[in-house]
């Protein structure tokens, strides 16, 4: 699986999550190009990026920083 987000560093949260199968690999690309433009047009500092999971459930254990907030990400520990 492909996952697009799109997170605003300063509060911390996800504008945008999308899933694409790993054959729509070019639209997951676009999708990120056409973010970042608009992104760019308006001024806004967002982070995008595409990233290669097996599954949600996995990328919220590699990535989860996007997800939780660092208080819950060290009280896990």
């Amino acid at each position: 699986m492909i996952f697009l987000i799109e997170y605003n560093r300063s509060e911390g949260s996800i504008v945008t999550f999308r899933a694409f199968d790993d054959s729509h690999r070019r639209e997951a690309e676009d999708s990120r190009l056409g973010i970042e433009l608009e992104l760019n047009r308006k001024g806004i500092d967002h982070e995008v990026v595409l990233l290669d999971a097996a599954s949600e459930v996995a990328l919220r254990q590699t990535h989860r920083r996007y997800f939780k907030s660092l208080r819950e990400i060290m009280e896990e520990k």
